[in-house]
Order: C-alpha cells, then sequence, then structure tokens
C-alpha cells in the first residue's frame, strides 16, 4: 500500500489540463477516499512535472528581430547604410556617374571602417602601420581640402573631402590584401599598384566633380589625388 503526503492546496496557476489529470488520477485510486487535502506520490509526480516544463519553456532564449528603432536612430547620428552602399558602388566602378547630392555629405563611417580594414590588412602582412595611415590620411585630406576650395567657386567642406577621399581608398585596401598571400616587390606588384593609384584618383576626381560643379577639370583634380593615395601604395608594397 502507498504511502501518502500531504500538502498545501494547489496554487493559482495550473492548467486545466493538469487540474483535470489530478482529478482523473483521483477517480482512478480505487478504494479510497478522495481527499482534497492529501495526495498520493503519483499526484506529487504529477504536479512536478506541471511545474518544471512550464519553466524549462519560459527560460529558452527566443532570438528577436533588431527593432528599425535602432537603424532610424543611426540614420539621426548620420549613418545611412543605403548612401554607404550607393558610395561605395560609385567607387568600385569609376566609370558609373556620381550622384552629387549623396557624395555631399559628411559621412565618416565608411571611411574610418575603410582606414581600420586598410590597417588590419597590413598588420596581415606583418606591418603595423596605423600611425602612418591616419597621419597621411589627416594631411592628405588637408591639402586637398585647400587645393579645392582654390578650384572651385562653391567650396567644400573638411568632412565632405575626407568622405569622399576615406571611401576612395577602398581600392587601396584590395592591394593592401592582396600583400597578405603574395609579395608586391616585383614587376607584377608594381603593375598592379599604378592600377589602383590610377583607379582610386579616378573615382576620387570623379565624385569631386560631380559634387562641385567642376566639369572639364577631372584632370586637374585627379593629380593630387594620385600623389596622395601613391603615398598608400608605397606604405603597402614596401
Amino acid at each position: 500500500m502507498r504511502s501518502s503526503v500531504c500538502l498545501p492546496p494547489a496554487p493559482l496557476g495550473f492548467s486545466a489540463v493538469s487540474t483535470g489529470l489530478v482529478r482523473r488520477t483521483e477517480k482512478e485510486a480505487v478504494g479510497r477516499p478522495i481527499d482534497h487535502g492529501c495526495q498520493t506520490w503519483d499526484n506529487l509526480t504529477l504536479i512536478f512535472t506541471n511545474l518544471i516544463i512550464p519553466l524549462r519553456i519560459r527560460s529558452r532564449v527566443v532570438m528577436t528581430p533588431m527593432p528599425m528603432e535602432i537603424f532610424m536612430d543611426l540614420e539621426k547620428l548620420g549613418i545611412n547604410f543605403d548612401h554607404i552602399w550607393q558610395k561605395t558602388l560609385t567607387v568600385l566602378n569609376p566609370l558609373k556617374p556620381a550622384d552629387g547630392s549623396i557624395m555631399n555629405e559628411t559621412d565618416l563611417a565608411g571611411p574610418i571602417l575603410f582606414c581600420v580594414a586598410l590597417g588590419a590588412t597590413l598588420l596581415l602582412a606583418g606591418k603595423v602601420q596605423f600611425g602612418y595611415i591616419y597621419g597621411m590620411s589627416a594631411i592628405g585630406c588637408l591639402g586637398i581640402y585647400a587645393l579645392l576650395n582654390l578650384m572651385s567657386s562653391s567650396g567644400v567642406s573638411y568632412g565632405c573631402v575626407a568622405s569622399v577621399l576615406g571611401y576612395c581608398l577602398l581600392p587601396m585596401v584590395i592591394l593592401s590584401g592582396s600583400a597578405v598571400f603574395f609579395s608586391l616587390q616585383g614587376t607584377i606588384g608594381t603593375v598592379l599598384a599604378l592600377v589602383i593609384i590610377v583607379w582610386c584618383s579616378l573615382s576620387a576626381s570623379k565624385i569631386f566633380i560631380s559634387a562641385l560643379d567642376m566639369e572639364g577639370q577631372q584632370l586637374l583634380v585627379a593629380y593630387p589625388c594620385a600623389l596622395l593615395y601613391g603615398l598608400f601604395a608605397l606604405l603597402t608594397v614596401f
């Protein structure tokens, strides 16, 4: 004969299924009086199971999607992912016309990312050049900023110059990524570095003349940009 254990009344919150199962077990106990204040070991196991399973379900980690408010807050800070993607595609395709309204924005999220990527790929190649990258970027942006303000009638802000030059640094990241797998100190490396310099300078000059309405002056703008990106190429090759 199984012993009985006295338990307090069932707490609130039990489901109707668990209550029905308890009553069914009580009815199946033939020859014993039903005492609602005293449950058997079978009822104790049933109650324990009904308590643990909901707790396990509640303890599961549920991954929720990122709310759109986060993207809206980033756009308030000036980080527009759509514009970043369009600028990146404009740099990757030098023959694609640039949208002057988008390129005239002071967006430094992409340039900082590309500068960090350039330093990281050089680090993988065994070169710690983070200080040179940021130093040459600041001085080069200052020189191009002064030159463009002398050449254009509308003028340009320093943030816009830094944004354009930083986005056009993306092909240089490709060059530094190639230095991780093979040495660039040879004929192939020299030719590849020259192609990357022309690529960066043409993309930057195309964006500048589109944003500042400087038609017919792309070569004049591309020359100083090529000098700046040539320094980055020397830093990458040697």
